[in-house]
């Protein structure tokens, strides 16, 4: 039985805690392997590398999973980016953490970068 709070704005879901600190299919190999910045899924968690990564993975799960608002799961950021409309929105606050932890390089990871981005840091 839900509470209503994970209701109280379609596509979020307050439950959904992040699927991990990095982007789940460059860690698994696909693609370059490395991101800029990531991406969380309102609806389920998922993390995925932004759409200035090579890879745009969060976008593309935002669109297959018909999940279409994501949220920055960078640190000191809180927005929200409906895909669909493509527009910042408001949000809740999401289940802890929301961000990757403040060590992690960015762009990362770091032993994932070409050559000519390592100096990024």
């Amino acid at each position: 039985m839900s509470d209503g709070a994970s209701e109280c704005t379609p596509g979020i879901d307050l439950t959904a805690g992040p699927s991990g600190v990095g982007c789940v299919e460059c860690l698994a190999g696909d693609g370059p392997g490395w991101w800029f910045h990531l991406r969380r899924c309102a609806a389920c968690g998922h993390i995925g590398c932004c759409d200035s990564s090579p890879s745009q993975h969060a976008t593309r799960h935002a669109r297959d999973a018909r999940h279409p608002i994501l949220a920055s799961f960078e640190p000191g950021e809180s927005w929200f980016w409906n895909v669909e409309t493509e527009t910042f929105l408001e949000g809740p606050k999401l289940m802890p953490p929301t961000s990757h932890p403040e060590s992690q390089p960015v762009p990362g990871p770091k032993d994932k970068l070409p050559m000519d981005r390592r100096d990024l840091h």
